[in-house]
């Protein structure tokens, strides 16, 4: 399609963009223009990254088009024609040059993950800008194909030998990277990212590290994760450029929290005594009389930087500091002193502005030589000297005497004791010499506390312009105050969702009445526990396809699946919708969310659930779309821990900025925020796109609250209802689940739709076969320890509540219809029953059928056996609706209903049997059996269900029957 004009530049877009797309490449161009900083929220779905590359990348192409002419024919009278073949060449590739003095910009685009970095560069792939150079920076670990190097655990180490084998060019990958940069492979109008590189260096043998440096030198966007960028260390290892370039923060919720870490550091008095016995092992390995004493791991021929001299004067500051931390007085809940005091303690150890440099270098060069001076496994490879020079480097980020000031106004210094019989650490090989006879160690937190001090760090680099976006960043005004930037683009988006896409519910109660609170006192509360679990069951059931539910935390998690477990809840859930829990182990949770995608791909499945934590790996970027997200469930509020010291000193620092300025967070507002921006990113994970739908069901009584409500997401807050009575909640996502699928088009992907559910197979009576809709069903539940994500799902299985239900299912009464004698014993399984196996369903199916069509041939009437499918009866005309009876026998009659009923629905009909048994609500009762047998091909089971009711409710139900009739 023909370029789009968005504020002056011709933007290329892949389709005809929504109103909501335009406005934000409209924002963003404005932003570029002006050289201005941006903040920029759209909710996920909205198409955020496309706009983001396609406006960005648009406008670079003009600006350099327009560097090219200035530079290369002057000031001509007539612009527009070469300017817009400039834009042509640039487009196709073509438009070339290295002249470094136009100063072209560069677009830095920077998010939380490579991940997430790999689907922006696929969004980039499927763009009109796929030929613009592009450039990714990842680690050593990722990247290098050495087969010694690569093979490190530890990425320090990895680093320091890479390090010198380049230095002692005897890396065969890297002496290759010269020859081989310029080939088709690496610089061919493809865009690289990790994996192809990885793929390109392995066919090249060249090192896919040191290609993607040569990539950037050319590139237009250069794609990074935020350390790259936040950390000053890792900005200068990198070499990233920002004089004159665009910094592009993507899934800038995270932005304020990586601005602090990165400026952050911890260390322990065992780290430095682990240092000083480093430098001890190394000084010996100089010694010319105790050459037998040598340890046998450190390679005498390796080059040293360093004397021994230099080792001695090392030593000497390192127990200097070791003795300045011991004598910190500390208080029995820790001691807190000013960010300045860090400086303080370092000068004790004689290390101040004037050789900081010298320190690090000479610790660097020992590390070095530490970690590549041996193979063995043993090895001192200096990771306590690692933790000094980490140190100093974020101490001494700056020496200026406005840096340090802003240190004392954006650090703290905390200092605790830790005791070593309660934090059993080891550090891997022996006892440490210094220090040894101590039973507790101290801790030394130097902790930034202000985003801001990390995002002036970028802007002292003359940034063009920095744009910070994400889904989730309101409220604006405060984010803006703690970045402590200029921002002079802002844009809040609403959603392109319609209202009946999206169902948002407020779940205070339980099934059972229970409040649904997950505050700290409430937490171990088993009655709650319970509750929760038997309201996510509810929800499974109706639910279809994938299933989210979000925890606060893994000890949460870990307790209610403890408790569910052994009430036999799980294993009910499990039945309907297999559950994959979130690892805490990195190394597994590929596998398992690829099985939890396989799970919900197939058709003879209800989909699957997945259980995981709010701040998470599942609720961070990864895609739910259409069916791996039809609902989201979130259990509580995720608040970080309120005691723990850095929230305390967090909290306490925003509120001496609040006393100054009162454009800042409280430390209580703060705190809050950081609860509700995490369930904003977990309910992100649900509409992903203009045709999706979902539910979010919010399962905490405190959603309620109207300040929790103000810091959802804008977009959301329109929808939000709360529930009052849980049954007619169940009933509403019915209808919505139902109303949605019809009216949106299906998912292109899509196995089967939830009407498509139902397989098609044939009863001969009389040898004479009738079609008819047999209700698909679970396969059963007993499966292999390898086809589970985690081991304690093959225990679930295992629980008695199976052996018990299955003496009380519909199949085996079929053998004693007389023991029937009402209603709630008819049904063929309790609420919370595993599902029956699918050859005894089908037994039941055909046997109703058949007696059906036994009983009308018997009274000589005529009727045209179909398929009882929903969708059929949905589209059924009154012409051919016949008159019918609900069946006398309480058995057939249930029979009857399980075939008429999709399984989510039969479901929710067993549900409303139970609850109206046990409380008595008929106004609950008869609106959900107004919901299942609404249409008129069901309504003579409706009214068959008259004589199951209380006397109390009959005259009411007849009435209200009456009146269903006379309406169709």
């Amino acid at each position: 399609m023909p370029d789009i004009m968005i504020s002056g530049i011709p933007v290329s877009f892949p389709f005809d963009p929504y109103d909501v797309q335009k406005e934000y490449m409209c924002r963003v161009i404005e932003s570029l223009q002006n050289n201005t900083n941006a903040i920029l929220e759209s909710p996920t779905g909205t198409g955020k990254t496309l706009s983001l590359l396609c406006s960005s990348l648009a406008w670079l192409l003009v600006k350099k088009a327009q560097l090219q002419m200035n530079a290369q024919v002057g000031n001509f009278s007539d612009h527009s024609g070469f300017t817009g073949k400039l834009i042509d060449n640039l487009k196709s590739g073509t438009g070339k040059s290295k002249d470094a003095s136009w100063g072209m910009p560069k677009i830095i685009y920077s998010s939380r993950t490579h991940s997430q970095l790999t689907q922006a560069m696929q969004e980039l792939k499927r763009s009109s800008y796929k030929h613009v150079k592009a450039a990714v920076l990842g680690s050593r670990d990722q990247m290098c194909i050495h087969p010694e190097v690569s093979k490190e655990p530890n990425n320090n180490n990895k680093v320091n030998m890479c390090q010198l084998k380049v230095k002692s060019r005897t890396c065969f990958f890297y002496n290759n990277v010269e020859s081989k940069k310029d080939d088709r492979a690496v610089k061919g109008d493809d865009i690289l990212d990790i994996e192809d590189l990885v793929g390109v260096g392995k066919k090249l043998k060249c090192c896919p590290y040191y290609l993607s440096k040569e990539l950037k030198q050319d590139a237009d966007i250069i794609f990074m994760p935020y350390n790259y960028l936040l950390d000053p260390k890792s900005r200068k290892a990198n070499g990233v450029e920002l004089m004159n370039n665009i910094v592009i923060l993507d899934e800038a919720h995270n932005v304020e929290k990586m601005c602090e870490e990165s400026a952050s550091l911890q260390i322990r008095t065992t780290d430095i005594a682990l240092c000083i016995d480093e430098i001890t092992h190394v000084m010996k390995s100089f010694s010319e009389n105790s050459e037998e004493q040598i340890d046998a791991t450190v390679d005498s021929n390796q080059p040293k930087d360093f004397t021994c001299d230099d080792l001695c004067i090392l030593k000497e500051m390192m127990l200097a500091f070791e003795k300045a931390v011991d004598d910190i007085e500390v208080g029995r809940e820790g001691s807190t002193y000013p960010g300045g005091f860090i400086f303080d303690l370092l000068s004790k150890a004689e290390i101040r502005d004037h050789n900081q440099m010298a320190v690090i270098t000479m610790i660097e060069n020992l590390i070095q030589y530490l970690a590549t001076a041996s193979s063995s496994p043993f090895q001192r490879k200096g990771v306590g000297l690692q933790k000094i020079v980490d140190l100093l480097n974020v101490v001494f980020s700056g020496t200026s005497h406005s840096h340090k000031e802003r240190v004392k106004l954006c650090y703290k210094v905390h200092v605790q004791v830790e005791d070593k019989k309660s934090n059993k650490k080891t550090e891997g090989w022996g006892a440490l010499k210094p220090n040894s006879s101590k039973s507790t160690e101290r801790i030394l937190s130097y902790w930034c506390f202000s985003p801001g001090f990390g995002m002036k760090q970028l802007l002292e680099q003359n940034v063009r312009s920095i744009i910070l976006t994400s889904g989730t960043l309101a409220p604006l005004k405060p984010l803006i105050s703690e970045l402590g930037i200029p921002i002079g683009v802002q844009l809040e988006n609403p959603h392109i969702v319609k209202s009946n896409q999206i169902c948002v519910k407020i779940i205070g109660q339980g099934p059972d009445g229970v409040q649904l609170n997950s505050n700290y006192q409430n937490r171990d509360n088993p009655k709650y526990i319970s509750s929760l679990g038997r309201t996510i069951l509810s929800f499974s059931r109706v639910v279809p396809d994938g299933l989210l539910v979000f925890f606060p935390s893994y000890p949460i998690m870990n307790k209610c699946q403890e408790m569910w477990q052994s009430e036999g809840i799980w294993t009910n859930i499990n039945s309907i919708k297999p559950i994959f829990v979130e690892p805490q182990r990195k190394d597994t949770f590929n596998a398992i969310i690829k099985d939890y995608y396989s799970k919900i791909s197939d058709p003879s499945t209800r989909g699957a659930c997945f259980m995981a934590v709010c701040r998470g790996k599942v609720s961070e970027g990864l895609d739910f779309a259409d069916m791996n997200g039809r609902a989201v469930i979130i259990t509580g509020l995720p608040f970080p821990p309120l005691k723990d010291p850095r929230i305390v000193l967090k909290k306490k620092y925003l509120d001496e900025l609040r006393m100054k300025e009162k454009d800042f967070l409280s430390g209580d507002e703060w705190y809050s925020l950081e609860a509700t921006r995490a369930v904003n990113q977990a309910i992100g994970r649900v509409i992903r796109h203009q045709n999706d739908y979902g539910a979010i069901l919010l399962c905490d009584s405190r959603f309620n609250s109207p300040k929790l409500k103000g810091q959802l997401s804008a977009w959301l807050r329109n929808y939000i209802n709360v529930s009052n009575k849980f049954g007619e909640t169940v009933s509403e996502i019915c209808r919505f689940y139902k109303n949605a699928e019809m009216a949106l088009p299906a998912p292109k992907l899509k196995p089967l739709m939830s009407n498509e559910s139902n397989r098609q197979q044939s009863v001969n009576v009389g040898g004479v076969s009738f079609p008819i809709t047999v209700a698909r069903t679970v396969k059963s539940t007993k499966k292999n320890v390898s086809q589970y994500p985690n081991s304690n799902e093959v225990y679930a299985d295992f629980s008695m509540d199976f052996y018990k239900n299955s003496h009380s299912s519909a199949y085996v009464n079929e053998f004693r219809p007389k023991q029937t004698k009402d209603l709630f014993s008819a049904l063929d399984t309790s609420v919370e029953a595993n599902e029956s196996s699918t050859q005894s369903l089908v037994a039941i199916n055909k046997r109703t059928a058949e007696d059906n069509l036994l009983a009308n041939v018997s009274k000589k009437k005529k009727y045209k056996i179909k398929p009882f499918g929903f969708d059929e009866n949905l589209k059924s005309e009154p012409s051919n609706i016949v008159e019918k009876t609900a069946p006398t026998s309480l058995v057939d009659f249930v029979k009857e209903i399980k075939v008429l009923l999709q399984p989510e629905q039969y479901k929710l009909f067993q549900g409303s049997i139970s609850a109206y048994k046990r409380e008595g609500d008929f106004s609950a009762f008869v609106t959900t059996l107004g919901n299942l047998f609404e249409n008129r091909n069901m309504f003579y089971l409706l009214k068959g269900m008259k004589r199951f009711l209380k006397e109390e409710h009959k005259n009411n139900f007849q009435a209200y029957c009456d009146k269903v009739k006379f309406d169709t």
